[in-house]
């Protein structure tokens, strides 16, 4: 049985959405302050948060960062009131898989949670024995190398010029998706519906800005990239520069 915290201070949103889940074969735990469901969510194992963005003590930005900065990669959606792009845009970048603005139909939240399930979820490997000479095991050591940047998928680790950068999830994502398909031409809506689970076009901003900050940190010249490259009318693609 998957396990959900919904963290929410509106008592008939609490009600709706833990009664449906729980007729979906969900086990919910509910907090309607934000330092209890933080407190929560990282002294319990959840399959999945639900955060409002407005909560007393602690909002759900501060929350779905605090997570992240901690490195829990149990996925977020955001619920909230606004129905604004920044707050939108800013919620992704922090880390969370979906936002959804109030008022929402509980089927759409279960479907896009499920959505989400199904694309994060991995088996869970037993653990190794540890030795004092264990060596790393083959698919720790898997990489994607293309110029100067190394890309390990199994360990979320990306190297610029040998040195590790810091990166979000979903810049992580995004970066080893366009990786795997070096020197295609990838649509905004592609790249939305691959690493968001969005299937509509008025979403696409997002994409532009995580673009944007991929560049800041893998780009030695952000106006001249080498890697990540805009084709006008298109989407991106992701290549190495000729010499």
């Amino acid at each position: 049985m998957k396990k959900v915290l919904l963290v929410d201070d509106e008592p008939s949103i609490v009600t709706l959405l833990a009664f449906n889940l729980e007729k979906d074969g969900y086990e919910v735990t509910t907090a309607t302050d934000g330092a209890e469901g933080y407190r929560l969510a990282i002294s319990n194992p959840f399959d999945f948060i639900i955060l409002d963005l407005m909560l007393p003590s602690m909002d759900g930005m501060d929350i779905c960062k605090r997570l992240r900065q901690e490195k829990f990669d149990t996925p977020i959606m955001i619920l909230t009131a606004k129905d604004d792009e920044l707050e939108k845009i800013i919620g992704l970048e922090l880390g969370a898989d979906d936002y959804m603005t109030k008022p929402f139909s509980p089927r759409e939240v279960l479907a896009r949670m499920k959505a989400i399930l199904r694309r994060t979820n991995k088996p869970v490997p037993a653990e190794p024995i540890a030795t004092a000479q264990q060596e790393p095991t083959e698919d720790e050591t898997e990489k994607i190398e293309v110029g100067e940047i190394t890309i390990f998928p199994q360990l979320y680790e990306v190297h610029v010029e040998g040195e590790l950068i810091e990166i979000t999830p979903k810049e992580f994502e995004l970066l080893l998706y366009m990786a795997k398909r070096a020197n295609r031409i990838l649509s905004r809506e592609q790249l939305l519906n691959a690493i968001w689970n969005f299937d509509y076009a008025g979403e696409t901003r997002i994409v532009d800005v995580h673009i944007s900050h991929l560049r800041e940190k893998i780009e030695k010249d952000t106006k001249n990239p080498q890697y990540i490259r805009t084709v006008r009318g298109f989407g991106y693609k992701f290549e190495v520069a000729k010499p």
